[in-house]
């Protein structure tokens, strides 16, 4: 009995493995299920059986609590490096706050996230763009256009306008009514007074170069009659040009307030004439909102006059 005794003693102890609870927790979830062997004693009673599943399955939870709770208390660690299992390895990430983990959808967070990749979205995709209010300056400034640009030239030599008038084509003179040559040309249209002491007016164009093309084609021609003409003292005379303010305009207030520059005579005239000393230029005031601009020497002489007029057109605006 005392030998049985001392083997059973001496018995050798099965080796179990330990777990290795650094590992994911993922896996640390998926515990093998090990089929037991069949029982080599009598079945126990059903009772018995439902009391050791039940006690089985909580032991296994809790088991699963615990090793979460390390799990996620080792990743709170910031200086803790990655550990190596055979050969796999656990790489620990800082833990996740709820907040954090929240966050989904079109939300492009800052590049210094360790977690979070941020997303390709343009921010300014769902901005809808909105034009700018124009002011009513600029809207009056854009509608202006150049009906007429008057431009005179000195030819230097004295002219005989019946030889002239004889000798061209598209010409005009009856001196009982006007005393120059009234003489056209195609390309550009123009028009162009000839007087005797060689001094030419042209008109009918919309710009400085036709302008000055134009002179140049009436010179050219005075020329080729055989008198000695010059291109000399090319100027720019007059800017006759229209602007629409879109709002009506009280016009017998506007010269009862303004009368030493306005004139306003209905039963002659329909517009106002207001006369503007600096700059130099005549305007006619409409009650509609149309003006006429006459005088100005340059395009911004009649920008100019528009900025002045404006606001003083604006305080008597029929509402």
């Amino acid at each position: 009995m005392d030998i049985s005794s001392n083997n059973l003693d001496k018995r050798s102890t099965p080796s179990v493995p330990t777990p290795d609870w650094t590992t994911n927790a993922q896996n640390e979830m998926e515990i093998p299920l090990v089929e037991a062997p069949a029982p080599s004693t009598p079945a126990l009673s059903s009772n018995h059986d439902n009391n050791l599943s039940s006690k089985y399955i909580q032991d296994v939870t809790n088991e699963s609590h615990t090793n979460r709770a390390s799990v996620i208390s080792s990743t709170t660690n910031p200086t803790q490096t990655p550990t190596q299992c055979g050969t796999h390895s656990s790489v620990i990430t800082p833990a996740i706050s709820t907040s954090q983990s929240l966050i989904t959808g079109e939300v492009a967070l800052t590049p210094t996230h360790s977690t979070f990749t941020p997303q390709s979205i343009n921010p300014h995709s769902a901005m809808t763009a909105i034009t700018p209010m124009v002011s009513g300056t600029d809207q009056a400034r854009s509608s202006i256009k150049v009906q007429n640009c008057v431009s005179t030239i000195h030819l230097g030599c004295e002219l005989k306008l019946l030889d002239i008038y004889c000798r061209t084509r598209f010409s005009e003179y009856n001196p009982a009514r006007f005393h120059g040559v009234v003489m056209k040309i195609i390309d550009p249209r123009a028009t162009a007074l000839v007087f005797r002491s060689g001094k030419v007016l042209c008109t009918g164009l919309r710009n400085e170069h036709d302008s000055y093309i134009a002179a140049r084609k009436f010179a050219r021609i005075i020329q080729k009659l055989g008198y000695p003409a010059r291109f000399l003292d090319f100027k720019i005379q007059n800017f006759i040009a229209t602007a629409d303010l879109r709002f009506p305009i009280r016009l017998e207030a506007l010269q009862q307030a303004h009368g030493q520059f306005a004139s306003y005579e209905p039963e002659l005239f329909p517009g106002l004439v207001y006369r503007m000393v600096r700059p130099r230029v005549v305007l006619l005031i409409f009650v509609n909102g149309k003006i006429v601009f006459t005088g100005g020497k340059t395009r911004g002489e009649i920008n100019e006059a528009l900025d002045i007029i404006y606001p003083i057109l604006r305080s008597y605006r029929i509402s």
